[in-house]
């Protein structure tokens, strides 16, 4: 073998690996691409998550906090009639 054919050979090598690198590139950025879209759609779906929750919260301490207010008031009553 001549030291060209040698080269020759290096080169097709080097080429050959660098395409399966570039392959393996794809590979990856395609996965990151998925983990990006999937952990968007998950923070999307907390945030509604999140949104529903105080919806729940502010209905019902409209209830709950009249109610508390309101019993609070019997007992300081109850305590300044009996006491």
């Amino acid at each position: 073998m001549t030291d060209s054919e040698d080269i020759k050979k290096l080169l097709i090598e080097i080429r050959d690996n660098q395409r399966l690198s570039l392959q393996r590139q794809e590979e990856h950025l395609e996965i990151a691409r998925k983990q990006i879209e999937r952990s968007s759609t998950q923070v999307q779906e907390s945030i509604e998550l999140q949104r529903v929750a105080i919806d729940r919260v502010k209905r019902v301490s409209r209830i709950a906090i009249p109610g508390i207010l309101f019993c609070v008031i019997l007992i300081a009553y109850l305590l300044i009639k009996y006491f």
